[in-house]
């Protein structure tokens, strides 16, 4: 079975632009937060602050509805596809108790080698936790 990560999201007043809604820079952030979790439980590390880490490399986000700051919304990540120095990542903010999706995102993901300045293959340790993620059919 695919393994997905939930992340709730507290909605701040400041994330809401002059059309009330939540500003879409702010979803971003959103997916920001839910990638980090994703990868400390898939992997057991944290994509910042270490020598070699993830970083992203492309996002595509469709926006599907309104999200506003009364809404119960959480972040869903996993992982679509692990290649050989890239992770692709699918995302979605769903709305409580709808169920309906706001916005999803894929994202490139590139492992990097801060010390080097490089992109570097996915440590094996990492990828088989990755791959392991991943629905087998």
């Amino acid at each position: 079975m695919i393994m997905k990560t939930t992340v709730d999201i507290q909605i701040r007043f400041a994330d809401i632009d002059m059309l009330r809604h939540v500003n879409n820079v702010n979803l971003q952030h959103y997916f920001d937060l839910a990638k980090n979790k994703h990868f400390t439980e898939v992997i057991g590390v944290s994509p910042g602050y270490n020598s070699r880490s993830i970083i992203t490399a492309a996002t595509n986000t469709s926006y599907l509805g309104q999200t506003r700051v009364d809404d119960d919304i959480f972040v869903e990540t996993s992982v679509e596809k692990v290649g050989n120095k890239s992770i692709t990542l699918f995302q979605r903010i769903i709305a409580r108790p709808s169920g309906e999706v706001r916005a999803e995102s894929r994202s490139v993901m590139v492992t990097y080698d801060f010390e080097h300045q490089t992109s570097i293959p996915i440590p094996d340790e990492w990828r088989e936790k990755l791959v392991a993620s991943i629905e087998k059919e």
